[in-house]
């Protein structure tokens, strides 16, 4: 994940773009509106501020929104309702006041990202996970699976070949908080496993995890 931090103060970008890093996301940092565009196009999203030196930050967001469909959060000082409704009606995502918590913020541009991505299908050569239609096919024809199981497979094919702990799976398919003894993710797998058709597809890692296995989709 990385974001480009739009600030001209030193004192706000600099513990801006540190406390980003600190929370796990890097962090580019440009001072001046014309520095926007040809960075924007290689970030995940951009934190614009409004009162740019050389530019109006929405006129900024206008010219994005022209050429590019990447994540924008308006951080600014302007807390006023028309200022929040001109932003977020001329594409933004969202609007953070200034002074925020650079932890909220994260958690901000997390859940952005994670709305992008239930957007787009997910294409895994022989799989298409659609998360909006809610549809699985395997090798073009649809298989039938529960809210459960397709909640689990999509976890799974975000990103095949990575190993995802019990843990993970537990608390983003079930509850963030759960006290079970894991026996209903075990369950499932077998399910899911039995509809695709290919047992093979989905690897249990002894003692971490599951993952979809790239050799074999």
């Amino acid at each position: 994940m990385k974001a480009l931090v739009v600030e001209d103060d030193p004192s706000v970008a600099v513990p801006l773009l540190e406390g980003l890093r600190r929370n796990g996301i890097e962090a580019e940092h440009a001072s001046t509106a014309g520095e926007v565009l040809p960075a924007a196009h290689h970030v995940d999203v951009v934190l614009l501020d409004l009162g740019l030196p050389d530019g109006e930050g929405l006129d900024v967001l206008r010219a994005i929104r022209q050429c590019s469909d990447v994540p924008v959060i308006i951080v600014t000082a302007r807390g006023d309702e028309t200022d929040r409704v001109v932003g977020l009606e001329l594409g933004a995502d969202d609007y953070v006041v200034k002074p925020f918590s650079v932890r909220e913020l994260s958690a901000r541009i997390r859940a952005i990202a994670r709305r992008r991505r239930i957007a787009k299908p997910l294409e895994t050569g022989r799989l298409h996970v659609d998360r909006v239609r809610r549809v699985t096919l395997v090798d073009g024809v649809p298989i039938e699976l529960t809210a459960k199981e397709f909640d689990l497979l999509s976890v799974l094919a975000e990103e095949p070949g990575r190993v995802v702990p019990r843990h993970e799976l537990l608390a983003r398919v079930w509850d963030p908080i759960w006290h079970g003894t894991g026996k209903s993710l075990d369950v499932h797998v077998s399910a899911v496993r039995r509809k695709l058709g290919d047992p093979g597809l989905i690897e249990t890692v002894r003692g971490v995890g599951y993952r979809l296995v790239e050799t074999r989709i």
